[in-house]
């Protein structure tokens, strides 16, 4: 066959440069996909199929109870068997998220003709979702940074010890899945930001509902997301798409949360959720404040914004009525913190927990809760620890943080909130590890992408010099050659003349 005949056979399949980009996306996605997998079978693959220590198995009992009797019971289920000879009210003292995805997971592949034992679901459970989470990070630094930053993102997750100790088959425990729906939390709430749309706001409600009923991690997100609100209303980035986002997380996740009967009411009775509760009141006062003019001259019917008019009407001078703004902010904040205070008092709202205080401040638990301390998961984290959970991260993390703040947007702004705040936990506590290690692997990641794209942008820019001092040179070689010629020629005529 002919080089010509070949070239036309493979002219269908010549691929445009932005396709053959989608391509090796894909590709790598998969591959990381798979790798994510993979390295987290060693300790099957070496030994065999089982569930590790103590906690993942009680897991796997209440899942194999879950599949042979049906969610009711489950939900209601009394087990004599556990904290002998009291029992266990197993449906409200646990977070049932992770045996529900195990067994959907089993119901989903016995419905495809796939034989499996509920063991092997729940073995297989945790580097499923470690190959999910390597997704959602991809699109997560797509989102804040560029596509770049999602790959190297997704590489870096799939591989990193921090997030292998907890994701390896046979480890069936609430970290598993709790990763992956923190992850896809932030990323939900940060679209929605970005977009100001309601339905990613709903999405992020949603995903915060999954975390909740997964792990008691959720705390982490309910006190991180209002505190970024919070910084951006104090650094003057309000926008009606973070106010959107932001309520529609926060009241549909809070009623999504409270359906959970081990979270309950928490949400609006203890101590470690009413600062959501606070910027959320903060942001309807703002809102109101900023769209004041526009309500007072449209034909709206609510008594509030009438009372607003008629008090403008009364004092009849502009600065007045927003020094009496100013100060009924003042006394709507003294008696919302006052009305903590009471509640707190009377033991309507529950204070902070011991683990919560130990985290703001670690030598309580050491002081008052012995139990807490003698824990090994609770205790400071060496700098060794740090080293081996993270590698080259160490280094790559603080110049990430140099090109964020370089690049401040909404979503650079989380990044930062959520990496710096993990960090100092993950020093307070080892077992927090775990949750600065995805904050890590994207900061790093935009330091990778914006390095090596600065660093392309440079060799592009210096062979365009290279090239244009050779175009000059050949110009002025072919300029000169052609003067010589002309003197050469005027030196042979000049006898004839």
């Amino acid at each position: 066959m002919s080089n010509s005949s070949t070239s036309d056979l493979l002219k269908p399949f010549k691929l445009k440069t932005k396709q053959q980009e989608l391509l090796i996306r894909v590709s790598i996605l998969c591959l990381v996909y798979i790798l994510a997998f993979i390295t987290r079978l060693f300790s099957v693959l070496r030994y065999e199929s089982m569930i590790h220590e103590f906690d993942p198995y009680f897991n796997y009992r209440t899942t194999l109870y879950l599949t042979q009797h049906g969610f009711y019971d489950f939900w209601n289920w009394f087990d004599y068997e556990s904290w002998y000879p009291l029992g266990r009210i197993v449906g409200g003292t646990l977070y049932p998220g992770l045996m529900v995805t195990a067994a959907l997971i089993y119901r989903l592949l016995h419905f495809l003709r796939f034989a499996v034992h509920i063991r092997e679901v729940c073995v297989l459970t945790a580097p499923f979702f470690a190959s999910n989470t390597t997704l959602v990070a991809y699109f997560f630094g797509k989102e804040i940074w560029d596509s770049g930053a999602g790959l190297v993102a997704a590489i870096l997750i799939a591989v990193c010890p921090g997030y292998i100790s907890r994701s390896v088959a046979g480890s069936y425990d609430n970290e598993g899945v709790a990763i992956f729906a923190l992850l896809f939390t932030f990323f939900l709430f940060v679209k929605a930001v970005n977009k100001g749309s309601l339905a990613w706001g709903l999405a992020s409600a949603f995903g915060y509902f999954y975390m909740v009923s997964a792990w008691g991690g959720y705390v982490f997100i309910i006190n991180l997301i209002p505190l970024y609100v919070l910084v951006l209303l104090i650094t003057g980035r309000y926008s009606m798409r973070l106010y959107v986002a932001y309520n529609c997380m926060y009241i549909l996740g809070m009623l999504l949360a409270m359906q959970i009967r081990f979270v309950g009411f928490q949400h609006v009775q203890s101590g470690e959720h009413m600062a959501a509760m606070g910027v959320f009141f903060l942001m309807q006062v703002l809102h109101i404040i900023s769209k004041l003019h526009f309500l007072l001259v449209s034909s709206n019917v609510l008594v509030v914004f009438y009372f607003l008019d008629w008090v403008k009407h009364m004092l009849s001078d502009t600065k007045l009525f927003q020094e009496f703004l100013r100060i009924t902010v003042t006394c709507a904040v003294a008696a919302g913190g006052i009305a903590l205070g009471v509640g707190m008092a009377s033991g309507y709202i529950s204070p902070w927990t011991g683990r919560f205080y130990s985290l703001l401040d670690p030598t309580y638990a050491k002081d008052h809760i012995p139990i807490i301390a003698s824990v090994s998961e609770h205790q400071p984290t060496a700098w060794s620890s740090f080293m081996f959970d993270f590698h080259i991260l160490l280094f790559l993390f603080p110049a990430g943080l140099y090109f964020c703040f370089k690049r401040l947007s909404d979503a650079t702004i989380f990044i930062v909130m959520y990496g710096l705040t993990s960090v100092y936990f993950a020093g307070v506590m080892v077992r927090l590890i775990l949750v600065a290690t995805p904050a890590v692997c994207l900061i790093s990641a935009i330091a990778v992408s914006a390095t090596v794209k600065n660093l392309t942008v440079l060799l592009r820019s210096k062979n365009k010099v290279a090239q244009i001092g050779s175009t000059k040179g050949t110009s002025s070689a072919k300029a000169s050659s052609k003067v010589i010629l002309s003197c050469h020629c005027l030196s042979i005529s000049l006898p004839f003349l």
